[in-house]
């Protein structure tokens, strides 16, 4: 179902526009500061933790030079690691997991006026997080894979819906 969702939202060709775009409405207070708690949480951070001695020892176990540009590293620890890169509109490989990592694509999505209605931001290119979603990176295939609590997890990161009033 996630292959089919993604085929189906890279068929519409809806680009990536990068996390500094979402903060635009989604760091506000009153809304949640989902911005901040993204930056503050292991997502935004995902690309630092490739440069860890832990991350570089098992680069080296498996014979890859340097995992912050190793495409079989990247694809889990940047949003940009794995989308076609024609569909990049302003995400950058540093931004790490980005928003749109969970949430899809974010160009038709993005306005006011398209987020009140979430069936309308759907067909739009939103995705709303789900385990299988999750499960495209935090699986077996992970060098460094831990028992996944999707409940437990997205507990972790959860962040308040920003009703667009």
């Amino acid at each position: 179902m996630v292959l089919f969702a993604s085929s189906a939202l890279m068929a519409q060709n809806f680009k990536y526009i990068g996390a500094p775009k979402c903060k635009m409405c989604h760091n506000k207070p009153d809304k949640g500061e989902q911005y901040n708690k993204w930056m503050e949480g292991p997502h935004a951070n995902a690309m630092k933790t490739l440069s860890s001695d832990q991350a570089k020892e098992i680069a080296t176990a498996k014979g890859i030079a340097d995992p912050t540009t190793d495409a079989a590293c990247i694809k889990c620890h940047s949003t940009m690691g794995h989308i076609d890169a024609k569909l990049a509109a302003g995400l950058k490989v540093e931004e790490g997991v980005s928003c749109e990592s969970c949430h899809g694509p974010g160009s038709k999505y993005k306005s006011a006026t398209v987020m009140k209605d979430r069936e309308f931001s759907m067909e739009n290119g939103l995705i709303l997080p789900t385990e299988e979603v999750c499960k495209t990176c935090h699986n077996e295939e992970s060098p460094t894979y831990k028992p996944f609590n999707f409940a437990e997890m997205a507990a972790k990161i959860d962040h308040d819906d920003p009703k667009t009033e």
